[in-house]
């Protein structure tokens, strides 16, 4: 099986472009670039070159974001987290702070979704060949499925304070859900505490903003059209939204799935069923103050579902929008709290 990314694609940045001035002294949209957690980073600061440079704001935001890769990585061998999933202790053992709000936050979402988002369903997703194995292309036995989900539960953790216990020696925690916008929180909270109060952070496609562009226009970032495309090469509009000063994290199922016999099978797992989710909602977009959440809980509802993910984001007064395939093409439904960012 070819290399699967694990990163989902699916915002664009509009008109991300801008670059050094040359005027070094002229305010205007600073653009910094790299790579970080298997994908891309674009980040726009409204400054002056001479600022940038002066703080060594880059030098910064990279050695933040190898840290958060550091911490919570299952692709790095020797990470605080696959150090962690690789003991059998079931003993507190200390974790670094970035590390404990992640997993707190995670198992709030957790047990406000009823199980929906669950980051130790990491054993399940490996399975099915999405996780840092890539394992071929085959679909699991019902036998198996059914002993590998006797190591998911995230009740089988107990966080208290930064003091981390496994109930059973091998759960396995993936945090792949919601570490990006984590990412995103700690690149945006590094450029604020730096001075800088108009910007947009985008990371494998979350992102936050805040304030406005260089020219005192909002921000506007375009969700994407959810075609699919294993490729990532065929790329449309879907819709326009003004975020404000918040976060937005979209998750999909049209870019990263494996086809056999004729079944499309999604990178998304349902930790109920222990299988890929399997219904015609294929976009959900969140925005939210924390990209963390917004990321975390962009999958949650994802794996809902239409229905009961509407139900869910109305009842939590949530701005969500949700998009499904249908015969005629696509059909949206947005809570009433994400109306006002439609542009």
């Amino acid at each position: 099986m070819n290399k699967i990314k694990l990163v989902l694609l699916a915002v664009l940045v509009i008109s991300l472009s801008a670059c050094f001035p040359s005027n070094t002294s002229e305010k205007t949209e600073i653009l910094l670039q790299g790579r970080t957690m298997g994908t891309s980073y674009n980040i726009k600061i409204v400054a002056t070159q001479e600022q940038i440079l002066a703080l060594n704001l880059q030098q910064k935001i990279d050695a933040a974001l190898v840290q958060v890769n550091q911490e919570m990585s299952t692709y790095i061998s020797d990470s605080e987290l696959s150090q962690f999933n690789q003991s059998s202790t079931t003993e507190p053992v200390a974790i670094s702070a970035g590390f404990a709000r992640v997993l707190k936050e995670s198992l709030r979402l957790g047990q406000l979704s009823e199980g929906k988002l669950d980051v130790t369903v990491g054993p399940l997703v490996n399975l099915w060949g999405f996780g840092p194995d890539l394992r071929p292309e085959t679909i699991p036995s019902d036998e198996l499925l059914t002993r590998t989900k006797k190591r998911v539960g995230f009740e089988n953790l107990v966080l208290t304070g930064n003091l981390l216990t496994k109930k059973i020696p091998d759960v396995y925690i993936d945090l792949s859900t919601i570490a990006k916008g984590y990412g995103v929180d700690v690149v945006a909270d590094l450029i604020e505490s730096n001075g800088f109060v108009n910007y947009l952070v985008e990371i494998g496609g979350e992102m936050r903003l805040r304030g406005f562009k260089h020219t005192g226009e909002l921000w506007a970032i375009a969700i994407e059209k959810p075609i699919f495309d294993a490729s990532g090469e065929e790329r449309a509009v879907y819709q326009v939204v003004i975020p404000k000063d918040n976060a937005v994290a979209t998750s999909g199922d049209y870019r990263n799935y494996f086809e056999a016999d004729g079944i499309r099978f999604s990178h998304i797992i349902d930790p109920g069923t222990g299988k890929p989710i399997h219904h015609n909602l294929v976009s959900v977009t969140v925005i939210h103050p924390s990209s963390m959440t917004a990321d975390g809980l962009s999958t949650t509802l994802m794996v809902m579902g239409m229905e009961k993910g509407m139900a869910f984001a109305s009842e939590n007064n949530l701005a969500a929008l949700f998009i499904s395939k249908t015969e005629n093409g696509f059909d949206e439904r947005f809570t009433v709290k994400f109306k006002q960012y439609l542009k």
